[in-house]
């Protein structure tokens, strides 16, 4: 990790979204930190978005294959390449008596059709290990970078996120899991010539696990590094801004 970047975004996101949550970012290992490596899921189903609230609070976490509780957590970060077994009937309306459906997709015909394109990868080690900004180390190699973000501070990483790009598509938002959209998208983004921002978490089966007031906004690092370079150079030093940053102050104190 180059400790410059870390502390010149720690510098700037305090002076532009004062009292802003700070990103998560994470990377894979083979072996997981001291004190990090998340316990089996005492039930059937746990979602990984949940546990990340230890890592938002500045706790570092682990997980490997075995410790995810969820067929599609365990694919969209990498640990496996297959959906679920009739994943198609448990997007859309079930099997009655056998599974219940999500609904979040007409019929399996249509889960069947988007599942030619939706995306897969191997994790390159055996677990994958998120740490809060702040707690980055020099040898650390984040892949990405994952903020939780109100609307307010969600304006700004977008637009910052377009500041260097001549098109309109420097951001998008594909439907899938909310770990997807933090984990799957933005990495398979760095490999890409022209990395894009993810905004993410408006899976309704994850809203319940993030504040009422929170999306996401995921960039891999190498799209992340030239954000921090632009700020400075960007609308966060306009007027325009200052009326969006007042909102963001005064609803990080009633926040405390």
């Amino acid at each position: 990790m180059d400790m410059g970047i870390k502390e010149k975004f720690g510098r700037l996101w305090e002076k532009y979204f004062d009292g802003s949550d700070l990103p998560l970012s994470f990377y894979y290992a083979d072996e997981a930190p001291q004190a990090s490596e998340m316990p089996k899921p005492a039930t059937d189903h746990r979602c990984l978005i949940g546990d990340l609230a230890k890592a938002r609070r500045g706790k570092n976490v682990a997980f490997n294959a075995e410790v995810v509780g969820c067929a599609g957590g365990r694919r969209y970060l990498g640990f496996a390449t297959e959906p679920m077994p009739d994943f198609e009937y448990f997007l859309s309306y079930g099997i009655p008596g056998k599974l219940e459906g999500e609904r979040y997709k007409k019929s399996p015909e249509l889960v069947r059709g988007m599942m030619t394109s939706m995306p897969a990868f191997k994790a390159p080690g055996a677990f994958i290990v998120f740490k809060r900004w702040d707690k980055l180390m020099e040898s650390d190699f984040p892949e990405a970078v994952i903020f939780f973000a109100t609307p307010d501070v969600l304006s700004g990483l977008f637009t910052l996120a377009a500041f260097d790009e001549p098109g309109n598509d420097a951001v998008f938002s594909p439907f899938g899991a909310g770990c997807s959209t933090i984990v799957q998208y933005p990495y398979l983004e760095k490999d890409a010539a022209r990395p894009r921002g993810v905004i993410g978490m408006l899976d309704v089966s994850a809203r319940p696990c993030v504040p009422a007031d929170a999306a996401t906004f995921a960039a891999p690092m190498k799209k992340f590094v030239r954000m921090v370079e632009n700020m400075e150079e960007s609308f966060l030093t306009t007027g325009s801004w200052r009326k969006v940053r007042r909102r963001i102050v005064a609803a990080s104190k009633t926040k405390k």
